[in-house]
């Protein structure tokens, strides 16, 4: 609450304290950027008249560095249309008028909180596929998954969740939230793989610079969860900072100079293996361990084919209510066929699969010729027996090396012979080896492998 007069700052903190707010008063447009600078508010109750600098050119100011600091209502004794007008121009959510109506104070903050709930929801799951009541399948690894979550979200602990790419991950975490205690408060993602390294810090952490703000990912979890994916792709530096805000529970903003205390709880996920990254030096050993307070592994779809038909019913309803397209049966040939796919790309291929035959197909039955055209080549069913020495090549590794140097030997040696197979495309050549792209690219990038170049060597 931001408010030149005593008396209405200490009536107005008492009374939504209270009702069971946290409150932090200011007495100027000085003392409220202090306030904004140490916390992210839910809500700002602002004074339109004050000395120095009023009301409204604070909400100005607010607007022009960094964004508003949450739902605003403007508050004023004497003010007018044209004012209420300025204020709602600048992003003001509601306005009201001194002396105020306890009633309707009350009223005003609660809709603000709720509306700043729905922006915050609605920001962070567009366009994503909604989590089922819990995680689909009746196999023995999913039962004793689910066992292992269910502990889980009565605790407020650090999650490590270990799986391959696609074996949806996120989808854990965000269900671990919706039934933790902090279900009320935000889920924010952070994908380091998919921000550039030199704008990584800046998300995660926020910025600070004179008066101006920008509130970082973990500051914008304040309250609830925040889920770090693919966390083996951030840097030793911003693993050293990662590592003093889990320690320290506070963040220090990039150009700040004071940490700032935060409430959040950290799931993390990787399809890497991060204890041979620590082993070989690549991954900080300290934030590996505050990460892997509880570790939870995910089983890859070809380890529980008997959870196959289930996922297909219940793909083929979401994708039928979702997207308007006609439901259809996969029958028993074309579960057979399924169950005995290797699914490489786990449940992200399986979801693509099935809201692919649902666009294509005609007849209620889904047949198995449309099964085998829609799998392609993106892999076998079974392993295929190892070819003999000539076939597979020699990659020339040098057994004399350390083990880290001589896997980069072979992996670069692989990756460049997939790449050729496939084109130069990186979009098959993801799907060949069964890897993320986001984190394809890294790994091309750390080998010293130019795709571009190879696609071009393809195409002469």
């Amino acid at each position: 609450m931001v408010d030149d007069e005593p008396d209405i700052r200490a009536t107005v903190k008492e009374i939504l304290e209270d009702e069971g707010y946290s409150v932090s008063v200011a007495e100027s447009a000085a003392a409220a950027r202090e306030a904004r600078r140490q916390q992210r508010p839910d809500v700002v109750l602002l004074d339109i008249w004050m000395p120095g600098v009023d009301g409204i050119s604070l909400l100005r100011e607010w607007g022009e560095r960094g964004g508003l600091p949450g739902p605003v209502i403007m508050m004023s004794g004497h003010g007018t249309i044209e004012t209420a007008v300025e204020a709602t121009r600048l992003g003001a959510w509601d306005f009201v008028e001194k002396p105020i109506s306890l009633a309707k104070l009350l009223l005003t903050i609660e809709r603000a909180l709720e509306a700043g709930r729905l922006r915050r929801e609605n920001e962070g799951l567009k366009s994503r596929l909604p989590a089922p009541a819990e995680p689909i399948g009746s196999s023995v690894a999913m039962q004793s998954l689910r066992a292992q979550l269910d502990k889980l979200a009565t605790h407020d602990t650090g999650v490590l969740i270990q799986g391959e790419a696609g074996t949806g991950k996120e989808m854990l975490a965000r269900w671990l939230h919706e039934r933790s205690a902090r279900r009320s408060g935000p889920f924010v993602t952070v994908a380091p793989g998919s921000i550039t390294s030199e704008h990584v810090a800046k998300a995660l952490f926020g910025t600070e610079d004179g008066g101006s703000v920008e509130y970082g990912l973990i500051e914008q979890a304040k309250g609830g969860t925040l889920f770090l994916d693919e966390v083996a792709e951030l840097d030793q530096e911003l693993q050293q900072r990662l590592s003093s805000v889990l320690d320290r529970r506070a963040v220090l903003r990039c150009g700040g100079s004071e940490a700032i205390a935060t409430d959040v709880r950290v799931i993390a996920a990787t399809a890497q293996d991060l204890e041979a990254l620590v082993r070989e030096g690549r991954f900080r050993e300290e934030l590996y361990y505050q990460l892997k307070v509880v570790p939870l592994a995910v089983p890859p779809l070809r380890e529980r084919a008997e959870d196959i038909p289930e996922l297909l019913r219940y793909h083929a309803d979401f994708f039928a209510a979702r997207d308007k397209l006609p439901y259809r049966n996969f029958p028993v040939a074309a579960q057979n066929r399924l169950r005995h796919y290797a699914w490489p790309g786990n449940l992200r291929e399986l979801r693509n699969l099935v809201q692919r035959l649902l666009i294509l197909g005609s007849s209620p039955d889904v047949a198995l010729d449309e099964v085998e055209n829609a799998l392609g080549s993106l892999g076998p069913t079974v392993p295929a027996p190892e070819a003999p020495r000539a076939e597979r090549g020699d990659f020339g590794v040098d057994f004399s090396l350390p083990l880290r140097e001589a896997r980069e030997q072979f992996e670069r040696a692989y990756l460049l012979h997939q790449l050729a197979a496939a084109g130069g495309s990186v979009g098959k050549l993801a799907k060949a080896v069964g890897m993320e792209r986001t984190h394809l690219y890294r790994k091309l990038k750390d080998l010293g492998v130019d795709a571009k170049a190879t696609a071009r060597d393809e195409a002469s």
